[in-house]
């Protein structure tokens, strides 16, 4: 595999650490954009498949996950973590000039992925969303009703039909266990509002794919945010029996084979 190095950057909310797996030979630069309360260094798997398919590849630790700096697991805004995450794709643009950009956000950072690309579609070439937080969360609607958020960690089988990705998610130390924080969430429901009301990705080539029996991060509440933001070159790949991070599923060279024929097709 792929060995990463990391570099840091001064971003919105204090320090960031941001993860670059090197490509001498790259013909695009695959910007990866990750979930709440976990970190980039979950991605080698993915990352690794992604440069023997021609990308470079790069991306944050979003503020307040993983080794970059601020509070845990707490933001105000999303757009902040938009604007850390277009620094790291600034930075590889002049790294690699002439290279185009493939955005590939997962859950959370799908949602962070969405807002870069209604915000910064023109920089972009294609824009991938696994299992993105879109449309309608009811968890988020059921959290705000409460006085205190309840500290109930993510259920781990939820994760994969891989028993060893939940055990090593629980064992992770750069993962967050603890509870959502309130203005996180509302942080992230403003955001859902924000790109519905924003609407269409126009020609922005677009992938979602999804497990069909993701419980974290429902089908059905996402396919109204896609139906809210879809442009005009929408591709979709649910996945069944899959669960929610379909990039480590049972099946994730499948999954990875669509993503990667997908930029091709993207790519031209």
């Amino acid at each position: 595999m792929t060995t990463p190095r990391e570099w840091e950057f001064a971003g919105v909310r204090g320090a960031v650490t941001a993860r670059i797996w090197p490509n001498g030979g790259a013909r695009y630069v695959a910007l990866l954009s990750h979930g709440y309360g976990e970190h980039l260094g979950r991605y080698r798997y993915a990352a690794d498949a992604l440069v023997r398919h021609g990308a470079v590849v790069c991306g944050p630790d979003h503020a307040g996950h993983g080794r970059s700096a601020g509070e845990r697991v707490l933001v105000d805004d999303v757009d902040a973590w938009v604007a850390d995450l277009r620094t790291v794709a600034e930075s590889a643009r002049l790294d690699h000039p002439g290279l185009p950009t493939v955005l590939i956000g997962h859950s959370m950072g799908g949602l962070i992925a969405t807002r870069y690309a209604q915000r910064y579609g023109a920089e972009l070439a294609a824009l991938v969303l696994s299992g993105p937080v879109l449309g309608r969360w009811d968890a988020l609607t059921e959290l705000l009703k409460l006085d205190e958020m309840p500290d109930v960690p993510i259920d781990p089988s939820t994760l994969s039909r891989d028993p060893e990705v939940g055990r090593a998610y629980v064992e992770d130390p750069l993962v967050w266990h603890g509870p959502f924080k309130r203005p996180t969430v509302q942080a992230l429901q403003d955001a859902i509002d924000l790109a519905n009301e924003h609407g269409s990705l126009g020609a922005l080539p677009t992938l979602w794919a999804h497990g069909e029996d993701d419980r974290l991060v429902p089908l059905a509440g996402t396919r109204a945010g896609i139906e809210a933001v879809r442009g005009d070159d929408l591709t979709e790949r649910i996945y069944p029996g899959a669960r929610h991070e379909i990039l480590n599923e049972t099946n994730r060279d499948e999954v990875l084979a669509d993503i990667t024929a997908f930029i091709d097709r993207a790519l031209g």
